[in-house]
């Protein structure tokens, strides 16, 4: 497509080490050369990209960069490894959005396995209502499933919860007949949580405990924890004896301190979740769950669409930890 013009977020690293963020025009040349040409209908806004978009170093290396980790779309190039144009794709693929230009745009040239085929019964924005968020939720939902974490064990604990994980995670649970308890700082958005399936919904000063003390009374079957820190470190002395619990986040802290005495006493799992580096196969389960057995028939209430204009408020919302839910991006809006 000789001449092709398109707009995108641009980030970039001014001469005094500041960070800006405009929507520019861009051309074919500044896509990832030699990939399929896709034109993307929908992104989203994850955690991991206001990072990006802020300038951490330790998620984008080199700047200027378009950041947009999740991207649902439709192929534009000829026919290449099984795609054909017209075909409807998800993008996937860990240095999608982070190292290479991402779904802050238009137009998208990715090598073509980072390509999924998009899962019969779910709509480009529908999928991206869930997002790389929700492709997590679901990935920390099936290692406590895995871990024989059922709904007959007891509650569970979601930390985070009006986050994009956290959120999907709440549903998701509810949906599969797990009784959740919500952890929130926003105690406004306590009836939200309930219309999501939340049994109960606590602040979480509830659960951040500060007496040092190596375990605490047992209340969790199994935790999704997005937020990292002493929250983490209270659900693991909080889990019940063979207790599950997930890690996903930092956005509290990265620090983990406490005693090993949940792991020898009490038999508790802690299971790290990284979405980006899973495999292919599993990737694809995933998504086949979602858009089948596990879809949330209310994913579009927890979303809610901006255009790439509106990307720069939203970023900075983002990091401030103001979002609720999951924020889906319509570069053609």
């Amino acid at each position: 497509m000789d001449g092709l013009s398109f707009r995108a977020l641009r980030v970039n690293e001014e001469n005094n080490g500041t960070f800006t963020r405009r929507v520019v025009d861009l051309h074919e040349q500044d896509l990832l050369p030699g990939g399929v040409l896709v034109r993307v209908l929908y992104s989203s806004l994850n955690y991991k990209d206001a990072l990006s978009a802020s300038g951490n170093k330790g998620v984008t290396r080199r700047y200027p960069h378009t950041p947009g980790i999740d991207a649902a779309g439709v192929v534009e190039s000829g026919a290449v490894d099984g795609f054909h144009p017209g075909d409807t794709v998800l993008i996937k693929h860990a240095e999608f959005g982070a190292n290479t230009p991402g779904g802050f745009s238009q137009y998208a040239g990715v090598p073509s396995d980072w390509l999924m085929r998009m899962p019969e019964g779910l709509s480009a924005r529908t999928s991206m209502a869930y997002g790389t968020a929700g492709l997590t939720a679901a990935l920390s939902v099936h290692k406590l499933r895995e871990q024989g974490v059922t709904p007959a064990a007891g509650n569970i604990l979601v930390t985070g919860a009006t986050g994009g994980v956290g959120s999907v995670a709440v549903a998701l649970l509810a949906k599969l007949g797990y009784q959740v308890t919500a952890a929130t700082g926003k105690p406004q958005a306590g009836q939200w949580l309930s219309g999501l399936g939340a049994s109960v919904v606590i602040h979480r000063d509830d659960i951040d405990s500060q007496t040092g003390k190596a375990l605490l009374p047992v209340r969790w079957a199994g935790v999704v924890d997005t937020v990292g820190g002493n929250y983490l470190s209270a659900a693991l002395r909080s889990a019940q004896y063979g207790g599950v619990v997930t890690c996903c986040g930092n956005a509290a802290s990265p620090a983990l301190s406490m005693t090993v005495y949940p792991f020898i006493l009490r038999g508790v799992s802690l299971l790290g979740i990284d979405i980006a580096h899973i495999s292919r196969r599993l990737c694809e389960f995933l998504w086949a769950q979602l858009a089948g057995d596990w879809r949330l028939n209310r994913i579009e209430s927890l979303a809610r669409e901006c255009s790439l204009d509106d990307l720069d408020a939203e970023i900075d919302r983002t990091l401030r930890g103001e979002q609720t839910g999951r924020l889906i991006v319509n570069p053609w809006a």
